[in-house]
């Protein structure tokens, strides 16, 4: 059971240190997903993580083109209003109506994120979206940045949606879009295989007083102890992560040696390795929360322990010496103020 929860930087929500990510409730057919997904089994996950105490739920448009927000939708539809959790989502990322397989564009011109917007209202079921993030920066901005984030605050002062944030920006992006309206919030990739965002992404949303809800803990599973390269080659055909560099050798080696480093500290503690790759990334102070997919109930189950788990310095010390002798990712190996993080 969720106990511990924080403010989403200095104007948002106060949220559980767990949210569930929809990515996968997107289904299959589409150029980013996770293969076929019963949608009972995505609303069950929902409704077992919200009696599980978690209080905020995370999808986007490009999720199966719409059917992540819907999968919501269902789940929301069968829940007392005291019991809706926060929805997150987001835009940006434009798909072809005619070919499901081709990746989506990210396109953030102003027009756009306004008709995203309405279009994400009315498949969630909602008057308003709690957090709406820019999912990514584009390659080449078609407009300035500042004109984006401006339309991201119309938004909010229309009530249209509560806060703004955004998803896998640069610190250059985030100053730009800081001068114009503060930023509520900033969704990085980060876990102990992909480390980079401590290094600037984290000391910058510190100090700028920005909420931070970490995507990707279990590294897509690769850090549940599930995987292996046999796991791998069984994937759907259409699962993003069979042509993921991660998932593949000589990567998948090393970071699958990273999972079998860890088993003692996890053992020592009774818990999943899952649950140890969550608390990893909690333990870092400018870390609001974390967001984990699951596709079941069941999953839900199997890490919901992370939230309330907290590693000792001793561990922290083991998990880093265990980065470093195994080679696996990139960034700072533990947190710099020894990894106390936030009163729980």
């Amino acid at each position: 059971m969720v106990q511990h929860s924080r403010a989403l930087g200095s104007q948002g929500p106060r949220i559980t240190r767990l949210g569930l990510g929809l990515w996968a409730a997107g289904g299959g057919g589409w150029a980013a997903g996770w293969g076929p997904q019963d949608d009972r089994e995505s609303v069950a996950a929902i409704h077992r993580a919200i009696d599980l105490g978690i209080n905020w739920v995370d999808t986007a448009a490009v999720y199966g083109h719409g059917h992540s927000e819907e999968v919501v939708a269902l789940a929301l539809a069968q829940l007392p209003a005291s019991d809706r959790p926060y929805v997150f989502t987001k835009c940006g990322r434009i798909w072809d109506a005619r070919d499901h397989m081709r990746d989506a564009q990210t396109i953030i011109d102003p027009a756009s994120i306004r008709r995203e917007c309405e279009a994400s209202l009315s498949r969630l079921g909602v008057d308003v979206i709690d957090l709406y993030q820019i999912h990514e920066a584009p390659l080449r901005f078609s407009v300035p940045v500042e004109e984006s984030w401006g339309a991201m605050l119309e938004l909010r002062s229309e009530g249209k949606v509560r806060w703004c944030g955004v998803s896998n920006f640069a610190v250059p992006l985030l100053e730009r879009c800081e001068r114009v309206g503060h930023v509520d919030s900033l969704q990085p990739p980060f876990s102990l295989i992909s480390r980079e965002a401590a290094s600037e992404l984290l000391p910058w949303c510190a100090a700028h007083e920005t909420g931070v809800i970490a995507y990707s803990p279990m590294h897509s599973g690769l850090l549940t102890g599930s995987f292996s390269a046999d796991r791998v080659r069984s994937l759907p055909e259409d699962d993003w992560r069979r042509c993921s560099p991660d998932f593949v050798s000589p990567q998948l080696e090393r970071n699958l040696a990273v999972v079998d480093a860890l088993r003692p500290i996890a053992e020592r503690r009774g818990v999943g390795l899952g649950a140890l790759a969550i608390a990893w990334v909690l333990s870092f102070e400018a870390v609001t929360g974390a967001i984990v997919g699951a596709r079941s109930a069941g999953q839900v189950d199997g890490w919901i322990e992370g939230s309330d788990l907290v590693l000792t310095d001793t561990e922290l010390d083991e998990v880093a010496a265990a980065l470093e002798r195994t080679g696996a990712g990139s960034g700072p190996r533990r947190p710099a103020d020894g990894g106390a993080g936030p009163e729980r």
